[in-house]
């Protein structure tokens, strides 16, 4: 997210999960996400970025959104922090200015650039949104945002102005440090936080340290609970 460093808090990466990136420079992979995509995904990837590389939350996500998800995600508005293509009908990427050109690249691999329904924009955590950027999307995606503690302040910061009262967002993470889970202490008391239960594949993620997750504002889901309850 913002300092070269940072990239020593993703190493423990179980390729059970990502498929070996080990080119020292940036290649093109296809992934069908175990045959669920077809035709499979083109990505960039660029192991001297952390943002150009395929990390195991990004693979768990988009793999529970295609094989559970993909029918009432057909007609939403979506906006991705730091999270690949999937191809539902309306999506906005976003990702640090630095990033940017990866993910361009990787929306021209898979014959994106031309579609209305797809673009992609600057955006880091903290600072002002650009216009550009949807406010209050149906769906809000984000996955391994978990992962340099001084910034989990300024992701909430900025997920909670993307987030409207009927925004849903699918958030998944691989906890490496104690730390990454001070974030969703801190989630918490913002958003109405519960465990995804329906993946058939979450037993394997789970014992790889991985945690997905739907958010929401508690006081919508409070008063969808009150007018059942009346």
């Amino acid at each position: 997210m913002f300092e070269p460093d940072v990239q020593a808090f993703l190493l423990s990466v179980s390729e059970d999960l990502v498929p070996s990136t080990t080119p020292i420079s940036s290649s093109t992979i296809s992934i069908d996400f175990d045959g669920i995509l077809d035709p499979p995904l083109l990505l960039q990837v660029d192991p001297t970025e952390c943002g150009g590389q395929l990390w195991p939350a990004g693979m768990v996500l988009a793999k529970y959104l295609l094989r559970c998800k993909m029918e009432e995600l057909r007609e939403k508005t979506m906006l991705a922090l730091s999270l690949y293509p999937t191809r539902p009908s309306s999506i906005h990427l976003t990702d640090l200015a630095r990033i940017l050109p990866i993910t361009l690249r990787n929306m021209e691999l898979n014959g994106l650039t031309a579609s209305a329904s797809i673009s992609a924009d600057a955006l880091e955590w903290g600072s002002s949104i650009s216009p550009k950027i949807p406010p209050k999307p149906d769906v809000l995606l984000a996955a391994d945002c978990v992962y340099f503690e001084p910034a989990f302040p300024l992701l909430l910061q900025t997920m909670q102005e993307l987030m409207g009262p009927e925004t849903v967002c699918y958030f998944c993470f691989k906890k490496r440090r104690r730390a990454d889970t001070n974030f969703v202490k801190m989630a918490r008391k913002v958003f109405d936080l519960r465990d995804v239960e329906d993946d058939p594949e979450k037993e394997v993620w789970g014992r790889e340290g991985v945690h997905l997750y739907v958010l929401a504002h508690r006081l919508v889901y409070e008063e969808k609970v009150c007018i059942k309850q009346n």
